[in-house]
């Protein structure tokens, strides 16, 4: 009867052992999944990202706690003739875009790429079934309608869109800004700036193609070659950052500052 019983107790204590190691590795198998969706997210959206500007509240994701001012005597000294802007310098409302098309939090903000917006709760849009409002549609809402004057400005968030600014300056010259931009914010636009161009002026002929019948290819390809607009992101940036500012997307309405892919409502809050 002593032997039975340790036979049965020994037996009970290797099923438990067996049974605890068997939900350890299902704990680790779940985890290790997890773990794996959220770094393929993370890795998606800052891939590629400096040090420098990850730091930076990651490219600025979220909101900032308390809205900081800029001055906008110097913003409106940029409408100069130089520079892209949409309307007058003396409008009540001037809003301006800090920003870079190599940039994800960028395009998120620009809500013309789904993969990018859907990798997170925060910025799945309402056409999507979520409930975030991507800024830059509204803002060019605004200045469509005459209610808001705007500004570009480029600086490196993400670092690899110095031919796609070009491109856009160039853009303008044809009155095509929109346009152009709207190619550069797609998956497509991303994925060529960052996987192929990587501010390789010799590239500029597959920007060139990806914009299509959407503009005049062979002036965006003239004005791209003679490197009219080459120091335009350096200038651009060096303005940016007078200012105190660096991080993409930043915006200003005004004096006010709204950082990072915030909701249009943020944007609304500071008009």
């Amino acid at each position: 009867m002593g032997v039975g019983f340790w036979e049965g107790d020994w037996y009970s204590m290797g099923m438990k052992q067996a049974i605890t190691q068997y939900v350890m590795v299902i704990l680790l198998v779940v985890g290790a999944y997890f773990l794996g969706v959220y770094k393929t997210k993370t890795e998606y959206l800052e891939k590629g990202v400096p040090n420098q500007v990850a730091q930076v509240a990651g490219e600025t994701t979220a909101a900032q706690t308390t809205p900081t001012t800029v001055d906008l005597d110097k913003i409106k000294e940029k409408f100069d003739g130089k520079h892209i802007t949409f309307g007058d310098k003396n409008a009540k409302t001037i809003i301006a875009e800090v920003s870079d098309p190599s940039c994800p939090y960028c395009h998120i903000a620009a809500g013309l790429h789904p993969e990018l917006n859907n990798t997170s709760t925060q910025f799945k849009m309402v056409k999507d079934g979520g409930t975030y409002i991507a800024p830059v549609p509204e803002i060019k809402k605004m200045v469509d309608a005459g209610q808001a004057s705007f500004i570009f400005f480029y600086a490196p968030g993400h670092g690899a869109g110095e031919v796609g600014t070009q491109a856009l300056y160039c853009a303008y010259d044809q009155g095509k800004f929109w346009e152009a931009h709207d190619k550069l914010m797609t998956k497509a636009g991303y994925d060529l700036l960052n996987d192929v161009v990587k501010n390789d002026i010799a590239q500029s002929s597959k920007v060139v193609t990806l914009m299509g019948n959407s503009l005049d290819s062979a002036k965006l390809q003239s004005c791209l070659d003679s490197g009219k607009y080459a120091g335009q992101p350096t200038e651009d940036t060096a303005f940016v950052q007078s200012l105190g500012f660096g991080a993409t997307p930043t915006f200003f309405v005004n004096d006010k500052v709204v950082e990072g892919a915030q909701p249009w409502s943020a944007l609304e809050a500071a008009l």
